[in-house]
């Protein structure tokens, strides 16, 4: 009797938080249709879009005037950090050259608070920032380039009519050469 009683005990506790897990996920979408962000109790208040991929992925495909430099990178990721002002200098440089510059954290979500949210304002980040939360890598890394091992940094830069990846780091000056290959 006292195995059948902690039986449905540890059922009801499971299918307790199953449902609750459940009620604690959200979709937030646009007039579009457009998925932005999901939502749970570990992204309410984050400062930063979370995205999952199928979210992400309209900001790897704009057709606009403009040429957009993505990067992949983490707060743990030594050559990310590393890189990052090149970034930041070249955006704030090529803003009024329709040059748009996205940052996609790839950090845990336990780090977006504690780590991402402190760095990015500490170092006065102004490029667009935006989390990255899917755990299905083989999926979606490839989406982004077939030749992406998933390794980071990784840098997508693309305007309407051509598209390169990187899978490295990249100095001041690298940077800028690669961008002069997208102006027409």
């Amino acid at each position: 009797m006292n195995r059948l009683l902690i039986f449905v005990l540890v059922v009801t506790i499971f299918f307790s938080c199953s449902e609750k897990k459940k009620e604690n996920k959200k979709v937030t979408e646009t007039t579009d249709k457009e998925v932005i962000a999901k939502e749970d109790n570990t992204t309410a208040d984050v400062k930063f879009p979370v995205y999952d991929f199928e979210g992400l992925e309209p900001m790897l495909h704009k057709k606009d005037d403009k040429t957009y430099i993505v990067n992949f990178w983490a707060t743990w990721c030594r050559p990310c950090i590393e890189e990052m002002p090149y970034f930041e200098r070249v955006n704030t440089e090529q803003k009024d050259n329709n040059v748009e510059v996205i940052f996609v954290s790839l950090d845990m979500p336990n780090m977006w608070k504690t780590r991402l949210e402190p760095y990015v304002e500490n170092k006065g980040i102004q490029s667009e920032v935006v989390i990255l939360d899917d755990p299905k890598q083989n999926d979606w890394i490839p989406k982004v380039s077939e030749e992406w091992g998933g390794g980071i940094p990784a840098t997508l830069i693309y305007n309407k009519d051509k598209r390169n990846f990187y899978e490295r780091g990249f100095t001041y000056e690298e940077l800028n050469e690669e961008l002069e290959k997208f102006k027409k």
